[in-house]
């Protein structure tokens, strides 16, 4: 063997030999024991006393790397567990009632003339899971304060139902509502947990899988930053967020695990149901998901807490000594588990226990029915409190449980366990009545054959009822649960937007300053300013905030132990606990989750927080679109900038930077506000409506609508005009005001421009009346979405009240009587303007940037796409010629006149600018 001077200095396994060994004598002496071990007690005998030095070495604060893995067996042992203070057998009986009505629920929704499907085989594998929370853990908001955050599995909704039902909470007309929200409103139960679509139950949508982890990583750690800024004391509350093996593929899942670790989110507790199958079939079939999904977390520096086996394998365990059992747990792949789910006690005595005289003699006093019943963790209560106890105690790290249970659970042989039962349904008379007697419920047979089967509810006075309400009372009210506590919000003044209104002289500034100027003045406002929450994936310098460091500094509770290398400047780069700026790395998904957690804070714990996530545009929408519709879901409320916004305008970026698309995406979300400004004042208006809209007080009272505004801004730097002083305030908010009416000439034109194209328009204006003999009127389109929503909003109310005066959207009306045709320019796709095409009166066009963006000059781009100053001059001549108001010869003497055919004749245009 050779010796420890003999081995290669290199590291293996975290073990590093190059250290020099200072006593080689002393350390021969440790390796010849552990060669006497492996010789006469053999090598698992070997493996558990190194086991158990490792474990005393981390006892006595000896830093051992951590093992990737464990055995496949319980975290806690047997003689670790706390008193279990409930009463057991009511938690049951409670149990059984709830797992029935879930089933029944969803088995009735698929009744003749019905069928509109849930899934019951997800919560019938974590119902435990949830009871014991429930039951125990899970704190409510009757305190005053936000509780616990609880995130649960979008599949496992009738379940949480299913209990409600028996709490008195949801009626027996409910639950026959599940999925029928409008057809049986107001009675509808929404599929999946949806806040929108029930404001007083759900608080947090999970169902878009790999969401629900991310999400609760974030609201973790803004439950902590708000803390630390005093906004609100949130050191009672902890997020638990229940999720599948399955669902931990999605890489959302996993993706933030480190910022977890990293903050010490110790408030945080995943709970992983590890029923070892996806939608189709196994999760791992060859191999073992909880095996890496403990790897995964305790590389992220997580605490695990492994929950596989129920208290009927600790005998089994306890006389495994020469560790035979577990090599046996350890080896067996995931697949072939599935299968003893759902096989006999004898074909597991003869395929798990049959290859080892010892394991045969395990379980040679042990009946097959006994060995069929040998069962995993994720279903036994006393070892779940265990888990749960232990994640609440730990200290210093978050901690993800891994719990063993089996898809389907008592629903059948027809269910359990089988690759089918996420698509199954509906349970036939014969899987009622086993169901029925697996559970122990005292319905009889007539009730399970005619008809639909029946719920149950033991009654308002029976002890199990009373213990749940006991419970519950005892740990602050009922969850899930949405309150809202939050009061509308003192609101500044004109004085905070006086800047903006000015203008910007001289100076040339992009639309991205326009707006963190007007930021910067609402952030010293006494009032709310310490309630904005700037957000930022790592782009703060690009979009000229780097001037907040010093004063709002950035968000770490660990505080600044560096010295920073730009310290000496004015702008130096400031970490601190109480920092308000959240500066969470090159992550559009964090950011995101950042932005929701924080927009929900009005109802998540009472306090208003008024998110400003900026972000190069194209990764917005495009990127993270499915967490804005979780945003809108969640009723989240804040602002979002689409910075370096536009096709052609972030100049040298090219195709992936290129964005001319993102309002077309905004526009399908119900929910977003969706603006396209082109000077400082029109931001500052639309901005002091959002706020107004989102955290005022509403007509009906309520503090703030469910909406959240998009504002995409530029990078171009641009003359800023002062406000005018007969501003068109209604236009600017409504999505349309004119900006500059035409001079003298012939002939007449309407030009829309919006954002970035509005300064090419109005150099169009001016070149139609010297050279062409047009007057044209200009119109800044701040937002061509929130135009299109009110045309529609119109004709739908058109055409349900044909008795009434038809109404006239406010498109038509601004545009009734101008004169000649409209064209439309944008730095975005045509789509994007074409939304408003049909509600336009008289001729109508639009120019965009339709295809890839590439790298080259402004100007060059523009003229590639034909939305340059020239091709706007062109497409006006164009419309007055389809009118017949010009000669057509005039189009070919300003495509020579300009040279429109050559991208290089282009002038390149205004250069830099950043911010």
């Amino acid at each position: 063997m050779a010796s420890g001077s003999d081995r290669n200095p290199i590291i293996i396994g975290g073990l590093p030999s190059q250290v020099p060994d200072f006593d080689p004598e002393e350390t021969q002496e440790w390796l010849d024991s552990l060669d006497a071990a492996v010789d006469e007690r053999g090598r698992e005998r070997a493996r558990y006393l190194m086991l158990r030095l490792i474990e005393r070495a981390r006892e006595r604060r000896v830093a051992v790397p951590e093992m990737r893995s464990t055995d496949y067996v319980n975290t806690i042992a047997t003689k670790d567990e706390p008193f279990f203070p409930g009463n057991e057998e009511i938690e049951r009986k409670v149990l059984n009632a709830t797992r029935w009505n879930a089933a029944v629920m969803v088995s009735r929704a698929q009744r003749p003339g019905i069928g509109v499907g849930g899934h019951i085989a997800t919560f019938a594998s974590s119902a435990s899971l949830y009871d014991v929370g429930f039951n125990h853990f899970f704190r409510g908001k009757d305190e005053g304060d936000g509780g616990d955050q609880v995130f649960f599995q979008g599949h496992a909704s009738p379940g949480i139902y299913a209990r409600a039902y028996l709490l008195d909470r949801l009626s027996e007309a409910q639950l026959d509502a599940f999925r029928q929200e409008k057809s049986k409103a107001p009675y509808g139960l929404s599929s999946y947990p949806h806040p929108r679509l029930m404001p007083d139950f759900w608080e947090f949508p999970t169902v878009s899988m790999g969401l629900g982890p991310l999400g609760a990583i974030y609201q973790a750690r803004m439950n902590r930053y708000m803390e630390a800024r005093g906004i609100a004391d949130t050191s009672k509350s902890h997020v638990w967020a229940f999720l599948g093996d399955g669902e931990m593929d999605e890489p959302e899942s996993l993706g933030q695990l480190s910022i977890a670790a990293r903050e010490g989110l110790d408030n945080l507790t995943f709970v992983v149901n590890c029923n070892l199958q996806r939608l189709d079939g196994p999760v791992r079939g060859n191999g073992k998901i909880m095996q890496e999904l403990e790897s995964q977390f305790r590389g992220a520096g997580w605490n695990v807490i492994k929950l596989v086996w129920d208290r009927s394998w600790d005998p089994l365990l306890a006389q495994d000594r020469d560790g035979i059992l577990v090599n046996k747990l350890n080896t067996t792949p995931d697949g072939q588990f599935q299968t003893y789910a759902t096989e006999t006690g004898a074909y597991i005595r003869q395929h798990f226990f049959g290859d080892d005289h010892r394991l045969r003699a395990m379980v040679e006093n042990m009946t097959d029915d006994q060995i069929l019943h040998l069962g995993r963790g994720g279903h036994d209560h006393r070892k779940i409190y265990a888990a749960y106890a232990a994640a609440k105690a730990h200290k210093g790290q978050p901690t993800v449980i891994l719990a063993q249970t089996v898809k389907g659970w008592t629903l059948g042989p027809n269910f359990e366990g089988r690759n089918a039962t996420h698509q199954m349904k509906k349970l036939t008379v014969e899987d009622l009545k086993r169901f029925r007697d697996r559970l122990h419920l005292p319905i009889p047979d007539k009730d399970l054959e005619d008809g639909l089967p029946p719920y149950y509810h033991p009654g308002e006075k029976s002890e199990e009822i009373q213990y749940m309400h006991d419970r519950r009372k005892g740990l602050g009210g009922y969850v899930p649960t949405r309150v809202v506590r939050a009061k509308p919000l003192a609101l500044p003044g004109d004085k905070a937007y006086a800047t903006a209104k000015k203008g910007s002289g001289a100076q040339k500034i992009a639309t991205t300053m326009a707006f963190v100027r007007i930021l910067k003045d609402l952030m010293r406002d006494k009032e709310i300013g310490k309630r904005f929450v700037p957000i930022a994936p790592d782009e703060y310098r690009t979009f000229g905030m780097d001037a907040f460091f010093p004063s709002a500094k950035i968000y770490n509770p660990l505080g600044q132990s560096y010295e920073s290398v730009d310290r000496e400047l004015l702008l130096a780069y400031k970490e601190s606990p109480t920092g308000q700026m959240l500066h969470d790395g090159i992550t559009e998904a964090g950011c995101t989750a950042s932005l929701i957690a924080a927009g929900s804070a009005y109802a998540t714990h009472g306090e208003p927080l008024i998110p400003v996530y900026v972000f190069y545009s194209m990764f917005g929408f495009q990127r993270t679109g499915d967490q804005f519709w979780q945003m809108a879901d969640q009723l989240s409320r804040g602002f979002v900038l689409g910075a370096t916004a536009g096709r052609t305008t972030l100049t040298g970026e090219g195709l992936q930077h290129a964005d001319g698309h993102s309002q077309l995406l905004a526009s399908t979300n119900p929910a977003c506000v969706a603006y396209d400004p082109a000077y400082g004042y029109e931001i500052a208006h639309i901005v002091k409506d959002g706020l107004r809209r989102m955290y005022g007080e509403t007509a009906d009272g309520r503090p703030g609508e469910d909406v959240f505004y998009y504002l995409t801004v530029y990078n171009e730097p641009i003359v800023h005009p002062a406000e005018p002083e007969d501003v068109d305030v209604e236009g600017i908010l409504k999505g349309l005001h004119r900006i500059k009416p035409g001079g003298k000439g012939e002939h007449s034109a309407q030009i829309l421009a919006s954002g970035v194209a509005v300064p090419w328009a109005l150099e169009a204006q001016q070149i139609l009346a010297d050279e062409w003999n047009v007057k044209a009127d200009v119109w800044s389109a701040t937002s061509w979405n929130e135009l299109r929503r009110d045309a529609v909003e119109v004709e739908e109310h058109n055409l349900l009240h044909p008795e009434e005066e038809q109404r006239v959207p406010y498109v038509t009306q601004k545009l009734q009587g101008a004169e000649g045709p409209t064209l439309a320019v944008s730095d975005w796709m045509r789509s994007v303007p074409d939304q408003i095409a049909r509600w336009v009166p008289g001729t109508y066009q639009s120019l965009g940037a339709d295809g890839f963006g590439f790298a080259d000059t402004r100007g060059a781009a523009r003229r590639f796409f034909h939305i340059d100053t020239q091709s706007i001059v062109l497409g006006v001549l164009t419309e007055l010629a389809k009118e017949g108001k010009v000669d057509r010869s005039l189009l070919k003497q300003a495509i020579d006149r300009y040279q429109l055919l050559d991208v290089a004749a282009a002038d390149a245009g205004e250069a830099g600018g950043d911010a």
